[in-house]
């Protein structure tokens, strides 16, 4: 068996694993990083390992030259650069690993939104630059988080545990999905009536064509004054120079931001000069802890299929 491993990792981790995991197997890498040497490696391995960075795309067109392929694993949740249907109709399963840095992500969305809540950043670069802002830091909005009421939009993985976390400090928590939970803590309400109940918005939804700009000025008007957006979906989930309007009227209380419309996010945006606005290069869900996870899924899944057994997780 030949598992192609396309995801970028320079010491080998995911590689060690998946030779340790699965007994008799070559793993191969590209080494130039380019689509042409990835259609030329297809035709002789079993099974792909995708990229998270975008270089190396799992499309339509690999599928014309990929149809013996036993899987499509891919280290991570999203499968952006991978063309699901084109592969299931060549029948070719793709899979994931879901849940694996769920824990992590919504970690990050809770401490960030209390560091952006208790000006804690603000704090700290006042400090850098010689100041002593002990009295101007209650000018900045500073409250305590489990004085906000929060709102979540999407209710799977992360937006659960996203959930339990808020309710920790003593959040009252509500969400909003295509349809209640049987097993949910928090309450279920319609998009528009949450938005009109939640001082942190937090959107935990996946990029879709119904979630594709679905924040804009409409929704974001429907926020209590002072309110702080958290974006740990994917970025065209809000439109962006809605939500820096917002922002720069003074309106919104603040933005927590880990994904944006184009990454990287361009030095000159107006997100970057704007106040009360916490910026992250997509990284919620890359702790060790998540990688460790992701890593172990993705190999037990290649030896689960290097063994004869069905792919888990499939998409």
């Amino acid at each position: 068996m030949r598992i192609l491993l396309l995801a970028p990792d320079d010491d080998d981790v995911l590689g060690r694993l998946l030779r340790d995991t699965t007994q008799d197997v070559e793993v191969v890498r590209p080494t130039t990083r380019t689509r042409t040497e990835l259609r030329a490696l297809l035709p002789d391995v079993d099974i792909v390992v995708g990229d998270w960075s975008g270089e190396l795309p799992m499309g339509a067109d690999e599928t014309e030259i990929g149809g013996h392929l036993r899987l499509v694993q891919q280290p991570g949740v999203g499968v952006n650069w991978i063309d699901v249907d084109a592969w299931r109709r060549v029948g070719v399963p793709v899979a994931n690993t879901p849940g694996a840095n769920a824990a992590s992500v919504a970690e990050w969305a809770v401490v960030a939104s209390a560091s952006l809540s208790r000006s804690i950043g603000w704090a700290d670069d006042r400090i850098r630059a010689g100041e002593w802002p002990q009295d101007r830091i209650l000018e900045q909005g500073c409250r305590d988080l489990g004085d906000r009421r929060v709102g979540i939009v999407g209710f799977g993985d992360i937006g659960r545990r996203c959930a339990g976390l808020f309710a920790a400090f003593g959040c009252e928590v509500a969400y909003t999905a295509r349809r209640p939970r049987a097993d949910a803590t928090a309450r279920h309400l319609p998009l528009d009536d949450l938005l009109a109940v939640s001082d942190v918005l937090v959107l935990a939804v996946p990029l879709t064509p119904s979630t594709r700009g679905s924040i804009g000025a409409r929704e974001l008007a429907r926020l209590p004054e002072g309110a702080i957006v958290v974006n740990v979906a994917r970025g065209p989930v809000v439109r962006t120079d809605e939500l820096a309007a917002a922002l720069r009227s003074g309106r919104l209380g603040g933005a927590v931001l880990d994904v944006f419309d184009h990454e990287p996010l361009a030095p000159d945006s107006d997100l970057c000069r704007l106040d009360r606005v916490l910026l992250s290069p997509h990284v919620a869900g890359g702790s060790v802890t998540a990688r460790r996870r992701i890593y172990e899924m993705t190999a037990a899944n290649v030896a689960r299929v290097c063994h004869g057994g069905a792919p888990r997780w499939t998409l």
